[in-house]
């Protein structure tokens, strides 16, 4: 069984699953998720956004955006491009749309939401009509009833009763929707993992360690689980990545003392590369949690669903088995990380 598990582990690194044996155009470039999840790996040593189209014509006939929660990575990846080379942007994305199926159309047009870029509003309007089963998604993008990566907030804040009073008495007032908040949506630290990796922005780095006090949650799992995952990946990143390691020690002394503390151990782990024991540490915190936290949140089959999705669970697992060793960023998705999940569970 244990076979198995890192099998899957070593397959889902940098990639979220899909069908291994499905038919891809004979002149395609990647043949495999693996094989993307290389690509993509490597990256930032030789840019070339050139090639992003076969990437993405490859993965849309490989199913890998068949599951939105495993996609992320490579939503993530594409608006890092697309953010880093707005001249090239709006040919990118013409290629793109003609190598993906129409059902695979909400990637590209999240990733051009999710660039960061001032023109991402134009590129919306501008394809559109190329995009016609995601008009829809793309109209609540540009009237703000969806949100771009930088307006995602970092934990759901529910309406107060006054709100919920004026909804029922005063005409035209309604309690807006809950958006996505990072607290809820652990796929969005693949999205900023991806970004990072196609354009090495400090920006998703600094998202990701707001998250780092949440690491010493004793409250909630959503935040204990989505705290350590960015604590692991940050660490686990930092140790093969010294742009990396020297953007986190470069902003430990501009953060509030209960992240600089945490912080600090994401530094030392990466310089001493001792992630086992943030797993190890993570685990027990976890387990404290299950103990002795409060109700609503203890039954831990609820934290193996949040994990779905999420790239660090796996990424703690294959470090548990020896695999990060294989030089691809720590990067994992869809249902290999609830697999992961119950293999780091069961090692202790």
């Amino acid at each position: 069984m244990r076979r198995v598990i890192m099998l899957l582990i070593v397959i889902g690194v940098f990639a979220a699953p899909a069908p291994a044996a499905a038919a891809l155009p004979e002149n395609a470039e990647f043949p495999t998720t693996d094989a993307v999840g290389k690509w993509m790996a490597g990256y930032w040593a030789k840019p070339n956004p050139s090639r992003l189209p076969a990437v993405v014509r490859a993965l849309s006939a490989l199913g890998a955006f068949k599951e939105p929660e495993g996609a992320g990575v490579y939503v993530g990846f594409i608006a890092g491009v697309l953010g880093a080379n707005p001249g090239k942007a709006e040919d990118l994305i013409a290629k793109m749309l003609l190598g993906v199926t129409p059902v695979d159309q909400w990637v590209v047009a999240r990733a051009i939401a999710y660039s960061g870029h001032p023109n991402w509003m134009h590129w919306l309007r501008k394809f559109k009509d190329q995009m016609p089963t995601r008009a829809a998604m793309i109209d609540k993008y540009l009237d703000g009833r969806l949100q771009t990566l930088d307006e995602v907030g970092l934990e759901r804040v529910e309406p107060s009763f006054w709100d919920k009073v004026r909804g029922n008495f005063v005409t035209g007032w309604t309690v807006k929707p809950a958006g996505l908040t990072l607290d809820r949506s652990p796929e969005l630290l693949d999205t900023l993992w991806g970004y990072y990796f196609a354009s090495h922005s400090a920006a998703p780095i600094k998202r990701i360690i707001t998250l780092l006090p949440w690491s010493k949650e004793r409250d909630s799992v959503d935040k204990l689980t989505m705290g350590n995952m960015a604590k692991y990946t940050l660490a686990s990143n930092a140790a093969r990545d010294a742009e990396l390691l020297a953007t986190l020690k470069a902003d430990v002394g501009t953060e509030p003392q209960k992240t600089k503390t945490v912080l600090n151990e994401v530094i030392d782990a990466a310089e001493s590369v001792e992630t086992t024991r943030l797993r190890k540490d993570a685990l027990a915190s976890i387990e404290e949690l299950k103990r002795k936290g409060p109700g609503s949140k203890r039954d831990m089959s609820t934290w193996g669903m949040i994990g779905q999705g999420a790239l660090a669970i796996g990424c703690i697992a294959a470090a548990a088995v020896g695999q990060v060793e294989i030089g691809i960023p720590c990067v994992i998705g869809g249902a290999a990380s609830g697999v992961a999940l119950t293999y780091w569970n069961n090692q202790e």
